[in-house]
């Protein structure tokens, strides 16, 4: 069953209430390949992405085949009825992407991190009745994703939304790009009206992930997929590892649950208060623990200051981190929670101490 939302009617008309589906090459390679790709989608995915213009981190990879490729597209779009979509970075690329009937654009991660580069493509849509989304910023700022989307509404452009991609980050982990679920979400309540896409392939940046993302951000109320899709993954030009097959895409959206956003029958809503009201009471013992905590805290800061020690204490902060997750393996609790929970309580903890040691 497909989820009731009150998206911006445009988007409505375009999904027909359900989750957007846009798939394909991470880049356009010959034309060939993205003809092929396409007849293999075409009745799974509602619009075909591919890129035409790659931005690379370093010199020397492939950056795109350019604008020959959005003829190519054009192809695609004859043969096979889908919407078209590829990223722009520059106003130019825009006026390209215009001239070929490219319908939808989206801002990359890279661009969106420069409100200058932003500014020029919002001002480069002025006037069109393209649909634009824009992908948060690699760094997690939540402010910077909204700067970017405040500019292109700015401009007059009405069909916005946003592409959730995942953060860049020092500490590496499982996937390319940290989810940090919160950020979107905190953006799904600031802008319930617009659309939020997921782009498992650029969080994960391994095939062997995207389904599981994919169907986390269902679970999250997103509105739809971007999923790269090549005929031979492996031998792909750029970003290989995070592409699937057009059969494995297919099977991946065949497996996907959609979820309701709520059910009015009397018993789930007794048994949900009834939980909620148990998760109450103990988020209010949490914060009562925590601020027991903290008044230990204030002690040790004000002893240190006293003795004239310093606040970081780094084999006690490495014997309390190795200790809480030896004790949360046995809990159902994982390692990558503990270790971030406790780094937020040691670093409020090493601020308050500060405070006391440095207040006159």
């Amino acid at each position: 069953m497909a989820k009731t939302n009150e998206k911006a009617l445009w988007f409505q008309t375009l999904t027909e209430n359900k989750p957007l589906l846009i798939a394909g090459p991470c880049s356009a390679e010959t034309p060939q390949q993205v003809l092929e790709i396409a007849h293999q989608i075409k009745d799974t995915a509602k619009v075909f992405r591919a890129g035409i213009w790659k931005p690379r981190t370093r010199p020397g990879g492939f950056e795109g085949v350019g604008a020959i490729g959005l003829k190519w597209l054009q192809q695609v779009k004859q043969e096979t009825g889908m919407l078209l979509a590829t990223e722009v970075a520059t106003a130019e690329h825009v006026q390209l992407a215009l001239e070929h009937g490219i319908d939808v654009l989206w801002i990359g991660a890279r661009t969106t991190v420069n409100p200058f580069a932003v500014q020029e493509i919002a001002d480069a849509l002025k006037g069109t009745d393209k649909i634009v989304f824009i992908k948060n910023p690699v760094n997690p700022d939540l402010s910077l994703w909204i700067g970017g989307f405040e500019r292109l509404q700015n401009a007059g452009i009405e069909k916005l939304g946003f592409i959730h991609r995942g953060f860049s980050s020092y500490e590496k982990n499982k996937y390319r790009n940290e989810p940090q679920w919160q950020i979107p979400i905190d953006l799904q309540i600031r802008f319930p009206e617009i659309p939020i896409i997921n782009d498992p392939s650029h969080i994960t940046g391994n095939r062997t992930f995207v389904a599981s993302v994919a169907q986390k951000a269902l679970d999250l109320n997103f509105d739809g997929l971007m999923i790269e899709t090549h005929c031979t993954p492996d031998l792909a030009w750029s970003d290989a590892a995070q592409q699937v097959t057009p059969e494995s895409l297919k099977n991946i959206i065949s497996e996907l649950k959609t979820r309701d956003l709520s059910n009015s029958e009397e018993t789930y809503q007794i048994n949900i208060k009834n939980f909620r009201n148990e998760i109450d009471e103990l988020d209010s013992e949490i914060l009562k623990l925590l601020n027991k905590r903290m008044y230990i805290v204030d002690e040790i800061g004000q002893l240190k200051k006293d003795k004239n020690v310093s606040v970081f204490q780094k084999d006690r902060w490495q014997e309390v981190l190795d200790k809480m997750k030896k004790e949360a393996s046995g809990f159902e609790l994982g390692e990558a929670f503990i270790t971030a929970l406790y780094k937020a309580i040691h670093q409020e903890s090493l601020s308050r101490q500060d405070h006391i040691i440095n207040k006159k």
